[in-house]
């Protein structure tokens, strides 16, 4: 098995890395049969995006702050675990950004799409579902719509709900809403297409960000799942992403 390891730039993750090639020898991720990835989740979503084009399988190790998208740490028999770790399929959004310039920015999240004021002033958004408006005007901070993946992060920590990875929905969660005050957000389902357009946006200016990718003065944003990308995870079966995102429900 051709392994292609690559590691954050933490000296934890530097010192797995040298050990695991020296070992494992070293391969290009092009020319790998997987990428191993250590570190945290954060890392692991920079190697999602930066290596989506080769279509390789990911089996990451937990070596940062985070790791709920890792496996543990754990080096001996590497080969064995592999052989025997269940896939997991990702499906990403794509996000289309058209800002205040007029320019058109496209991206894919594999946690969210999140729409946030850039400044004092509350955020006007209206909101379309397949070309249907369903809201409005919605005043708040922000909101975002998050994959069953991610929604045991930003989301979860906005009081949306925790969505079954297999679920094939997606959730939208208002961030710190003040208008509709009985609006908590919807669970979609994941072949709809948000459209969410930002009244007011000189004098209330909003940024998207698509996991990391951030796009400032944006005036219409268009959300979809992909039907182009998926990543496939590699998890050890006693530390499946399913079981995790169960057991989160019920974390006190």
């Amino acid at each position: 098995m051709k392994l292609a390891f690559v590691a954050s730039k933490t000296e934890e993750a530097q010192r797995a890395l040298a050990t695991l090639r020296a070992e494992h020898g070293e391969h290009k991720p092009a020319e790998a049969d997987l990428i191993v990835t250590l570190g945290g989740d954060g890392f692991m979503l920079q190697s999602l995006h930066r290596y989506r084009d080769l279509a390789k399988p990911f089996y990451g190790m937990k070596l940062g702050t985070l790791g709920f998208l890792m496996n543990l740490h754990r080096p001996e028999g590497l080969v064995e675990r592999i052989e025997a770790a269940k896939p997991t399929l990702l499906r990403p959004l794509e996000m289309t950004a058209v800002s205040e310039s007029g320019s058109t920015v496209n991206a894919l999240a594999y946690n969210e799409v999140s729409l946030l004021r850039q400044t004092k002033q509350a955020a006007h958004i209206r909101v379309f579902l397949t070309n249907s408006e369903k809201l409005s005007e919605l005043v708040c901070d922000g909101v975002l719509v998050a994959t069953p993946a991610g929604s045991t992060a930003y989301n979860l920590s906005a009081n949306g709900p925790i969505l079954p990875l297999d679920s094939r929905v997606l959730a939208m969660t208002p961030i710190s809403p003040f208008r509709p005050r009985r609006w908590r957000g919807a669970i979609l389902p994941a072949d709809i297409e948000v459209r969410l357009e930002v009244l007011d946006h000189y004098k209330r200016p909003v940024s998207a960000t698509a996991d990391a990718n951030e796009v400032r003065d944006v005036v219409e944003v268009t959300i979809r799942e992909s039907t182009t990308f998926t990543a496939n995870l590699l998890f050890d079966p006693e530390h499946k992403l399913e079981d995790r995102i169960l057991n989160e429900q019920f974390a006190s």
